[in-house]
């Protein structure tokens, strides 16, 4: 009696510059991402009623071959759009840190001080989640299921919230790999989600650069 929203992290970015991302437009897959995104496609078994995606076109790019394989459109959706960071277009960050101006920037790591609040990332994130349990159990009934593909942060936070963990955290500690998959299961009636984690294509991911930006 179930329905499921699965939050995808998109394939590995094109960013030979290393820079911080964040929401900047043009950072699309790298030759190893697209690798990623068709090869999560290509196992994906049961098709989903409904494809999601944040603005983003290293997230627009990693739904695209499932889009192709189900003959389904998808939805854009600013709530799972990227974390703000006053950081991003800067490369180098041990080395920018040395910078005074940007001290008052990290001071406060819980919340955190230099970009979107934790607690709303969570905020909107579980709004569209909810939003697509609701239409999933309402118009499609039990075993249906939705795909959102977002991004790192706001899938972790919004996975420790589920979990009724603090959100503050250490980045390195983030189980939340290149095209991974955090699912979120419902039954009727529930509030808080079942969360299962996995990575379909944990043997490209490895080969991925560790590059900054989620």
């Amino acid at each position: 009696m179930t329905v499921s929203v699965h939050l995808v992290r998109h394939g590995e970015v094109f960013n030979p510059g290393k820079v911080l991302y964040g929401r900047l437009p043009g950072f699309g897959l790298s030759s190893l991402g697209l690798h990623m995104a068709q090869e999560l496609a290509d196992g994906w078994q049961v098709a989903p009623e409904i494809l999601v995606s944040s603005p983003l076109q290293r997230a627009q790019e990693t739904i695209a071959p499932l889009a192709k394989k189900f003959a389904l459109d998808v939805w854009t959706e600013q709530r799972v759009l990227e974390a703000g960071n006053k950081f991003q277009g800067l490369s180098d960050m041990r080395r920018q840190l040395r910078n005074p101006k940007l001290w008052p920037l990290i001071l406060n790591p819980w919340r955190p001080s230099w970009g979107e609040p934790y607690v709303q990332q969570t905020a909107r994130m579980a709004g569209a989640i909810q939003d697509l349990r609701d239409e999933l159990m309402q118009t499609h009934g039990p075993g249906a299921s939705a795909v959102v593909v977002s991004h790192q942060l706001p899938i972790w936070v919004t996975r420790l919230s589920a979990e009724a963990k603090p959100l503050a955290h250490d980045p390195r500690q983030r189980e939340c790999s290149l095209a991974s998959v955090t699912s979120f299961e419902f039954s009727p009636g529930q509030r808080v989600p079942t969360v299962h984690y996995s990575e379909p294509v944990e043997h490209l991911s490895k080969q991925a650069a560790a590059l900054p930006g989620a």
